[in-house]
């Protein structure tokens, strides 16, 4: 009986405590329980949404005779993930005690809290909200961004939009990087690009033989675009090197190709040096012509020399 009693003690002092108010929020008591009823309701919202989220996706992704693409279901699932955190968020600080109605309360502690610094967490906030919208940039997407980065577009979040390298990095870019900068999107509505691939050839070789053998590489390669007469492959020639002559591959490739151009690039430049080689066209080198403008040089050609005067009947020095 005594345990019981010390034990019920210890409930009711623990209860006491729990309802002991710290401080008021209008009308409303703030104290232990309540802020853990505060936890709670916006714990239920991050896990209803996620939830949500990915019920509304794996549905659409078995529904037949939608017309919404996945780009289109992952903005969609996005927002109202977003929506359900923003009304359990707003329902926790009406259970909190806050008074929803005041917009100027609300609009005054925002402005606050932008001025200490959460305007990057509100401009990355709402940019990603403007890249779900308008859809310029989607989940799959292969973007170069103006700082460098290059790779697939895997994940738009609150804050921060993912982008995976084709060495599989995963690099995280604020949302609002898409919106000020500039922002190369290789496939945004087109599922082929143009690629141009520059290599040299040595002086005095056909260029007709040139064209031919670099077209044959081309046929090498799969996933490039030969037999459609608006995108057939090209090959140019762009400039009167120094030491060759420059010409250009000019092809149209599929999605594959596209977004891995280090890789595309290597295996044209694979492909060419095959077929050059086949046709035995010279790659050139850098050559370079001395001019003596005074003095003198002696050249001594060994061997070379001796058999360059038998030749031409000349006698050997005494």
């Amino acid at each position: 009986m005594e345990v019981d009693k010390i034990t019920d003690n210890v409930l009711n002092l623990l209860w006491q405590w729990a309802n002991t108010p710290w401080f008021q929020i209008g009308n409303t008591d703030v104290h232990l329980l309540r802020l853990t009823g505060l936890c709670f309701i916006l714990f239920f919202a991050w896990w209803f949404s996620t939830l949500l989220e990915r019920g509304l996706r794996n549905v659409a992704a078995r529904g037949k005779g939608t017309h919404m693409n996945s780009s289109g279901v992952y903005a969609f699932t996005r927002i109202i993930r977003y929506a359900v955190w923003i009304i359990g968020t707003l329902v926790g600080l009406k259970y909190l005690g806050l008074d929803l109605t005041n917009i100027a309360l609300i609009g005054g502690a925002v402005g606050v809290g932008i001025g200490f610094g959460l305007q990057n967490i509100f401009s990355n906030f709402i940019s990603g909200l403007i890249l779900l919208l308008e859809k310029t940039l989607k989940v799959g997407d292969f973007v170069d961004l103006q700082s460098g980065v290059m790779g697939k577009v895997t994940e738009i979040g609150m804050r921060y939009t993912r982008i995976t390298t084709n060495d599989l990095v995963d690099i995280i870019v604020p949302n609002s990087e898409f919106i000020n900068g500039r922002v190369t999107n290789w496939s945004f509505n087109e599922k082929y690009r143009r690629i141009h691939v520059p290599f040299g050839v040595a002086y005095g070789v056909d260029k007709h033989a040139v064209k031919a053998a670099v077209l044959r590489a081309v046929e090498s390669v799969p996933g490039c675009i030969i037999h459609e007469a608006a995108r057939k492959p090209d090959v140019w020639l762009t400039n009167f090197g120094e030491s060759s002559l420059d010409f250009e591959l000019v092809v149209w490739v599929e999605h594959d190709l596209m977004v891995s151009p280090g890789a595309t690039h290597a295996r044209f430049m694979w492909a060419i040096e095959d077929q050059l080689r086949a046709a035995n066209i010279e790659i050139p080198f850098p050559q370079r012509d001395l001019h003596l403008r005074s003095g003198t040089l002696r050249l001594d050609l060994g061997d070379d020399a001796a058999r360059l005067r038998a030749m031409q009947g000349i006698p050997k020095p005494d």
